[in-house]
């Protein structure tokens, strides 16, 4: 592993380990061991450090969602997807926190549009087959926001120290959001 690539590391490390408050260099350069001139050298300062780790974690997390083999049923893709994102929430919630953090910053992040497109593409192939309630537009917000509030729940509970949430729970909020979504669901929901 050449020195960028060590510094990159380790800077995921403290990421995934101190959250985006409490990422120093300090810490980076103890774990890759290196000095700061080298880790500045590399990415300018703590800012270009912390986003290069943070576009690196999402290209870690575009590549797992790659690899992933996806069910050939739209609706059925929509939930493993769906559930793969608030998993690696739940596996890294101090990383997810950071990568989400950059995002409300305004940061522009080739993977994580990717990623967006990946669910839209999704719901677009649930609309073709003739599924869908609502906009495509609409259905990919919801489900976006709903993954996204799944997964602030497993970052709440580490910063809370308290177990993480109930699957049964997290489950609701899937399972409410895809019946929201699908023509079927909405039909049982006005029965």
């Amino acid at each position: 592993m050449n020195t960028h690539d060590k510094i990159l590391a380790a800077a995921l490390k403290v990421l995934e380990e101190e959250g985006g408050a409490q990422f120093s260099t300090r810490a980076v350069c103890a774990i890759a061991q290196v000095s700061a001139p080298t880790l500045y050298h590399h990415f300018g300062n703590a800012d270009g450090l912390l986003s290069a780790a943070v576009v690196e974690a999402f290209r870690q997390f575009l590549e797992s969602k790659n690899a992933a083999v996806v069910s050939t049923i739209p609706e059925t893709a929509l939930r493993q997807g769906w559930d793969d994102y608030v998993s690696f929430a739940a596996t890294r919630p101090r990383l997810y926190a950071a990568m989400m953090g950059r995002l409300l910053e305004g940061a522009q992040i080739e993977a994580a549009e990717q990623a967006y497109k990946k669910l839209v593409q999704n719901i677009q192939e649930i609309a073709a087959e003739g599924q869908l309630a609502l906009s495509v537009e609409a259905a990919a917000d919801l489900a976006w926001a709903s993954a996204n509030a799944a997964s602030l729940l497993h970052v709440t509970a580490q910063i809370r120290k308290a177990p993480p949430p109930r699957q049964s729970v997290v489950d609701l909020i899937r399972e409410g959001t895809i019946q929201t979504i699908l023509v079927r669901g909405q039909k049982d929901f006005l029965e």
